[in-house]
């Protein structure tokens, strides 16, 4: 199968791309899970956050935001001295700290993924051009809902880090179209064409 370029770096990147990178997610605890890679992620590679995935897992009992929101200090010392981990403390705390906004979404809207997917009418996007590998770092969507989590509190949250989660869970296909999850995906989602910019 043809592949995006950037995942053909290692089998565990190549095996995200193939079952993960772009299926819509509606499960909270995933949506939390690949929301706060991303704030891992921050100042570093993606490839680093795949390798270190099941680190993540162990330290954060495998993303339960309600389990993450009762962390306090002891937790913090725990993934702080727990081998492989990224060891910034303040990316920890966020974490920490967004489990607890990310209650308060889910209170307010019913679930995460309802309130995120609403963006988008609970459509797929797909821009002009970027099958076609003109991918931005961030556009007028992801600046949207960058804004409200901000706003909300969640800490991280830059319009570069919500694109890439858009990404990730299916809200933007960026599959190239020569890539063969493109067309598999176009086949499973509810998709609408959008021009760049114009949400």
């Amino acid at each position: 199968m043809d592949r995006c370029p950037w995942c053909t770096c290692n089998e565990k990147m190549i095996r995200y791309h193939d079952e993960e990178w772009g299926v819509p997610v509606y499960d909270d605890q995933k949506q939390f899970e690949f929301l706060m890679m991303e704030v891992m992620q921050c100042g570093l590679n993606w490839n680093m956050m795949i390798q270190k995935r099941e680190i993540f897992r162990e330290c954060f009992d495998r993303f339960d935001y309600n389990k993450v929101a009762e962390y306090q200090e002891a937790e913090i010392e725990r993934i702080l001295n727990t081998e492989g981990m990224i060891r910034s403390r303040r990316k920890i705390e966020a974490v920490i700290h967004n489990a607890r906004c990310f209650q308060k979404i889910r209170e307010k809207f019913g679930s995460f993924s309802d309130y995120i997917w609403g963006f988008t009418g609970g459509k797929t996007y797909l821009y002009t051009g970027h099958q076609k590998g003109e991918i931005p770092a961030r556009n007028g969507l992801s600046d949207q809902i960058s804004k409200d989590l901000k706003k909300r509190g969640l800490k991280y949250m830059g319009s570069i880090t919500v694109y890439s989660h858009l990404q990730a869970c299916g809200i933007i296909n960026d599959h190239l179209e020569s890539c063969g999850r493109y067309r598999e995906l176009l086949a499973v989602t509810d998709a609408v064409k959008k021009r760049r910019d114009k949400e």
